[in-house]
Order: C-alpha cells, then structure tokens, then sequence
C-alpha cells in the first residue's frame, strides 16, 4: 500500500513539474485566448477511468458476496445430508452422528454468526466439532454393504462441508483491497472537483449536474461498502440455510 501510494504520488509531482517548466520556460501568449479542450480532455478521462475503478470495486464485492453465500448453503445442505444419512447406520453411531451435527449447527449459528458479524475470526472450536462429526461417521467394522455405502457417502458430504467451511471461513476475513479504496475516495474527490473547475457555464445546470454526480458518487460507494463485509450490513449473508434444515437451532 505504501509503495502504491508513493508510486502515485511520485507521478503527480512528475506530471506537475512537468507543467511548471513548460509554463516556465515556453510561457502563454497573452493574447491567445483560453483553450477549454485539454481540461475537458482531462475531465472526461478523469471519468471514464473512475468508472472503471467503480466497477472493477462492485464486481469484486458483489462475487466475493455471492461466494459467501454459496459456501452457506453448500455448507447448511451438506450438514442436512449427513444428517439424513445418519438413518442408514447402526442405531447407537446413528444417535452420535446425529448429535454431533447438532452440536456443531447450533454452533455454528448461535456462536459463530455473532463474531463473523463483527469480523472476527471463528475460532478452533468449530473444526473440533466437525472432526467429532467425521469420527462419528466412520465405516463400523461389522457394518453390512447397504451401511458402508451409506457411511461412504456421509464421508463424501462430510468432505464437502469441510470444503464449504473453509471457504466460509476465507469469505469473514476477505475485503475489499486498500489500494481500490484508496482509488475509490481520490477518484470521487477529483471527479468532483472537475465538475466544479471544469462545469457548464449555466449555475443552476451546474450546480444540479453536480449534486447528481456526487449523490450517485456516493450511492455506489456505500453500496459498495455494505457488500463489502458479507456477513454484516444491509445484505448480509444469515445462518437462514442452517436454521431451515435444523429448526430446533
């Protein structure tokens, strides 16, 4: 971050004292008249490559969201299979598998949303109840073909939540990066500041173009920082996919 912003930075001062010895050395004639078409050039490109930024800023979020709650629900449904599963086992490991998938939803839902609302990491304890889980879903040794098959596939789904935990995981403490929000307020301060330097002539028209832009300005980037944190904020994403498969919790 550091080196991105001394990069900018450095090219700014570059680009500026390059005009300062042009003016310096090759100064204007006075009696030329102004010439609007370079800041125009300038404004339009300040512009079009914020646009970009912005764009670039709500892809990222709006998948690394969708991600998040794909990992939920891939998650919740695989718990639900093993869960299901459980019926095609001996009756005593059924009762363990079972309960141990209890604990671990409610778990999930009563102590790991709360902190994954606030940004906080989830802890060891859930992959401990996970690792209860998969004992309890091993292959019994006088377990029949009809119960190793069905042992078999809790272990894949078991396999899958795991996968979906991870990456659950990965999604609390993923963000947007430091240098797109660095790119996001100086792009908007400029865009702006254009407008004012740069506007129409008319004061009402501009003064309406630029309350619009920088209320749109704004919009998005709130937007962009609710879908920022995936488990907190307007569209967070809800332990609703647990709580429907295991009502009790």
């Amino acid at each position: 971050m550091v080196e991105t912003l001394a990069v900018v930075f450095g090219v700014a001062v570059l680009a500026g004292g390059a005009v300062v010895i042009k003016y310096w050395y090759w100064p204007p004639d006075p009696d030329d008249e102004p010439r609007e078409d370079v800041a125009e050039y300038i404004s339009m490109m300040v512009g079009v490559l914020y646009a970009l930024v912005l764009g670039l800023a709500l892809v990222t979020v709006w998948d690394s969201r969708s991600a998040a709650e794909g990992y939920v629900q891939s998650e919740a449904g695989a718990a639900h299979q093993v869960w299901l599963l459980a019926e095609g086992l001996p009756p005593q490991q059924a009762e363990r598998l079972r309960t141990g998938v209890d604990t671990y939803v409610h778990h999930v839902v009563a102590t790991e949303w709360p902190a994954m609302t606030r940004g906080n990491p989830l802890g060891k304890r859930g992959w401990e109840l996970l690792n209860q889980v998969r004992a309890a879903a091993e292959v019994p040794a006088d377990a029949n073909p009809a119960q190793q098959v069905t042992a078999l596939e809790a272990t894949a789904q078991l396999s899958k939540l795991d996968d979906a935990r991870r990456g659950r995981e990965a999604a609390v403490e993923s963000g947007l990066s430091p240098v797109l929000w660095f790119g996001l307020f100086v792009g908007g301060t400029l865009t702006v500041a254009f407008m004012f330097l740069f506007g129409v002539q008319r004061s009402l028209t501009h003064v309406v173009m630029v309350m619009g832009l920088s209320a749109l300005i704004a919009f998005v980037v709130l937007l962009i920082y609710q879908l920022n944190t995936p488990f907190s904020g307007l569209f967070a994403v809800d332990a609703t996919p647990f709580t429907r498969y295991f009502t009790s919790r």
